[in-house]
Formats: C-alpha cells, sequence, structure tokens
C-alpha cells in the first residue's frame, strides 16, 4: 500500500509538519512586560534560539525538497525514514524553548545540540532511501556526495558542540551556527576532492 502513495503526497505531509513546527515556534516568542529597550532587548536570549532554529528547519525543508525532487517513488522504506526524521524535527521547539528561556545554559545548550545531532543522524536514512533509486544513475552527481559530506560535517559539529557547552556555551551556539553557514555556501566550494 506504501509503494501507491504519491511523492507530492508524502510532501504536502512533510511540508505541513514543518509548518506546524515553526509555528508552534513563533508562538514561543512572546513580548516583553515593558515599554522600554531594556526591556525588549531581555528577551534576545528567546530570539536567538527562534532564529537559530528557523534557519535550521528552513535547511532540512530546502534539503527535503531537493531529495524528493530525484525521488523516482515512495515506499515503506522512504515513508519511515521520512517520518523518523519529521518526529526528530518536531522534538526541536522544546529544545529551542528549554535552551533560549534558560539564558543558554550549559545543559540546555547541550540539550538543544543534542537535538539538532539526532535531526542531522535522521536525515541520513531518508537521504539513503531515496539516493538508493538514483545510485549510477545521472542524479548521483558530485552534487549529491558534497550534499552529503555537508551532513557527516554537520554531524561532527553538532557532536562537538555538545561537550563544548560545558567549556562555554557560546561556543557550542558558534558551531550550530557554523553548520547554518556550511549550508549557506555555495557547493561549489567544497568541490576540492571529488
Amino acid at each position: 500500500m506504501a509503494d501507491m502513495m504519491t511523492k507530492g503526497r508524502l510532501e504536502a505531509f512533510s511540508d505541513g509538519v514543518f509548518a506546524i513546527i515553526i509555528t508552534i515556534m513563533v508562538l514561543e516568542l512572546r513580548p516583553p512586560h515593558g515599554t522600554d529597550l531594556a526591556s525588549l532587548l531581555s528577551v534576545w536570549p528567546i530570539f536567538l534560539s527562534y532564529l537559530l532554529s528557523f534557519l535550521m528547519l528552513a535547511i532540512y525543508w530546502v534539503n527535503h525538497h531537493g531529495l524528493f525532487q530525484i525521488a523516482h517513488h515512495v515506499d515503506t522504506v522512504v515513508l519511515w525514514t521520512n517520518n523518523g526524521l519529521l518526529f526528530c524535527l518536531s522534538l526541536v521547539p522544546f529544545s529551542t524553548a528549554y535552551m533560549g528561556e534558560n539564558n543558554f545554559a550549559s545543559f540546555p545548550t547541550a540539550v538543544y545540540a543534542a537535538s539538532m545531532l539526532l535531526c542531522s543522524f535522521a536525515y541520513i536514512p531518508v537521504r539513503e532511501a531515496v539516493m538508493a533509486q538514483v545510485r549510477g544513475k545521472k542524479e548521483f552527481s558530485r552534487m549529491a556526495r558534497r550534499a552529503v559530506w555537508k551532513n557527516y560535517l554537520s554531524l561532527a559539529l553538532y557532536a562537538t558542540a555538545i561537550p563544548l557547552a560545558y567549556v562555554h556555551p557560546a561556543i557550542a551556539l558558534a558551531n550550530c551556527f557554523a553548520v547554518a553557514a556550511l549550508y549557506f555556501l555555495p557547493n561549489a566550494f567544497l568541490a576540492r576532492g571529488d
């Protein structure tokens, strides 16, 4: 029965989940009670947490879209690996709020980095399930190999961010922002070694 599902239906469902996750996060942005600049600046940790998570979710959404552009079909493996990824992404609003509400304390920042690591791990089986459909074909290009390297570099940055949160949370956050920056680099930048 899963083999009969269209890519469009899976993408629509996934897009809906992404939209709900972002909506939950934005609803956590509450205005301060004061009416001066100092009260507005007091919510900067919550806003910075939201910004980082929004960037990461946008990157996952763009990559998810690109991945399913080359998928030939949806089978049970693709469905369940995709659901695993969506589950992990659905935890992002919690870790985002936890980190922001606690002003980037070490443990909440480590929890946030761990949730990002979990999402990065969860993307691998989805990518592999789709890539198995196109491996050896024109779609499996150097660009696809570079995307794999970005994913593995992200894993390393998130994994090191967890213990670094106990050294200083700002270093862990820098690792997380480095992952976002990595995905904004053109793929040509990673062309060396192909």
